[in-house]
């Protein structure tokens, strides 16, 4: 016995089958959802070691301001819209739980020149030793485990340090945390 499918078969297959996909993606959704931890500020460790950050740098002669630090799916989106449906430039390329700024684990920084003028000048060398600023910073930064936006391969972001604590985008958005005190096990978190 052949078996005729007409038109109306394929469509009413593709039809079940789209069905089928949505129901899952909604069940799969829901299930994220209800085992999501709520992200409401900058991780203990980003804040010691952006701390530390400042204070080294500041040690060199140079003054460093977290311009942005943790960034609700609200802001984030906010920040998207700039240059597409919204006005001005184009800043970011994360939409709303595509950044680590949304997890608690990223902030931007600029400098601060002698007449507390805030700039992102990657050559400013306001401490005088012929080294960029921008640089020294970023290069004390890594040594404290920050990964640094200057060094991806497509958007370059210069003012971003993040710490994935070994987790990805995925983890993080499936609901994955990384540990209070991972990195500053055993330090005195009050210097």
């Amino acid at each position: 016995m052949k078996l005729k499918l007409t038109g109306k078969h394929v469509i009413t297959i593709c039809f079940v089958f789209i069905i089928i996909v949505l129901y899952n993606q909604v069940l799969n959704k829901s299930e994220l959802s209800e085992n999501v931890t709520t992200v409401e500020g900058l991780h203990p460790e980003l804040i010691y070691y952006t701390d530390l950050l400042v204070q080294m740098a500041a040690e060199e002669g140079i003054k460093v301001v977290i311009t942005d630090d943790f960034r609700s799916f609200h802001e984030q989106d906010k920040l998207y819209a700039k240059g597409r449906s919204g006005e001005g430039n184009i800043v970011t390329h994360a939409k709303a739980g595509e950044s680590f700024h949304n997890f608690g684990l990223a902030v931007d920084f600029a400098l601060s020149t002698p007449e507390n003028k805030v700039i992102w000048d990657l050559d400013y060398d306001g401490n005088g030793n012929s080294r960029s600023d921008w640089m020294e910073v970023v290069d004390i930064a890594k040594g404290l485990g920050f990964e640094w936006g200057g060094d991806w391969k497509h958007f370059k972001d210069y003012p971003h340090l993040q710490m994935d604590f070994g987790l990805s985008l995925n983890d993080l958005q499936r609901g994955k945390r990384p540990p209070e005190h991972s990195l500053t096990a055993g330090k005195d978190m009050t210097d």
